[in-house]
C-alpha cells in the first residue's frame, strides 16, 4: 500500500521559535526566506490568528521581533484586525533601531493610517521621556507616505507630528524627522519646503541640510 503523505501540523509560534533556534539566521536575506514560507503556511489563516502568533513571538528575542511584525504586514487583513490592545503588546521591549523602524513601518503607521490607532496614541509617543518611543512616532508618519508601505501621502498628520519633536536633538529623533520629512516630499513639496523654512532656526542642521537636497535633487545626499 501507498503511504499516506504526513499530517501537515498547523504552523504556531512555538513551531517557528524552535525553528529559530535550531537553524539561527546567519543575516537578513537567511531570515527573511523562512518568515516569507511561515508566511506563505499562514496565508489562508484567519487575521486573528496570526496576529495571537506575533504575540507570542514578540518577546523571544531580535529574530522573534521582526518575523512577528512582518508576519502580519504580509498578511491580507491582519493589520485591519488589530486592536489596541494587540499592538500595545507588540510594541513592548522596543528598544533598537531595527525593531522601532520596522514596528512603525509595518505595524503602529499603517494601523494608524487605517484608523486602527487614534492620533493619541502616536502624539503620546512623541512626548515620551523614551527616545525610542519618540523616533516611533516619525516612523509611523513614514508609512502614511511610502508608497511600499501603503501610503499615499498625509501632510497634516505628518507635520503636526514633526512639529511636536522639531527641538529634539537626540540623533535617533534627528534622523527619523529628516526620514519622516523626506518621505512626505513626494506628495507635498511646497509643504515641506514652508515647514523647513519657518521653523529653520530650531530644526536640527542635519535635518535642514538633508531635506533640502532631497527638495533640490530627489536624493538624501546629493
Amino acid at each position: 500500500m501507498p503511504e499516506e503523505p504526513p499530517i501537515k501540523v498547523p504552523l504556531t509560534a512555538e513551531g517557528i521559535l524552535a525553528e529559530l533556534r535550531r537553524r539561527p539566521p546567519r543575516n537578513t536575506p537567511a531570515w527573511r526566506t523562512l518568515r516569507r514560507k511561515w508566511s506563505a503556511e499562514l496565508a489562508g489563516q484567519a487575521p486573528n490568528r496570526v496576529i495571537a502568533i506575533a504575540q507570542g513571538l514578540v518577546s523571544e528575542g531580535p529574530w522573534a521581533r521582526l518575523t512577528a511584525y512582518e508576519l502580519i504586514a504580509a498578511h491580507r487583513g491582519a493589520v485591519d484586525a488589530l486592536g489596541i490592545t494587540a499592538i500595545r503588546r507588540l510594541a513592548r521591549g522596543l528598544s533598537d533601531w531595527p525593531s522601532v523602524d520596522t514596528f512603525g513601518c509595518y505595524i503602529a503607521g499603517p494601523a494608524w493610517r487605517v484608523g486602527v490607532l487614534g492620533a493619541r496614541c502616536i502624539r503620546n509617543w512623541a512626548r515620551s521621556p523614551d527616545r525610542w518611543r519618540r523616533r516611533l512616532a516619525l516612523v509611523c508618519t513614514v508609512a502614511l507616505n511610502v508608497p511600499a508601505r501603503g501610503g499615499h501621502g498625509d501632510t497634516g498628520k505628518t507635520l503636526a507630528i514633526c512639529g511636536l519633536l522639531i527641538d529634539d536633538r537626540d540623533d535617533m529623533v534627528v534622523k527619523a524627522m529628516s526620514w519622516a520629512l523626506r518621505a512626505l516630499v513626494r506628495w507635498d513639496r511646497a509643504a515641506v519646503k514652508q515647514f523647513a523654512a519657518d521653523h529653520e532656526a530650531r530644526l536640527a542642521p542635519r535635518v535642514i541640510r538633508e531635506v533640502n537636497t532631497k527638495l533640490r535633487t530627489g536624493r538624501k545626499n546629493g
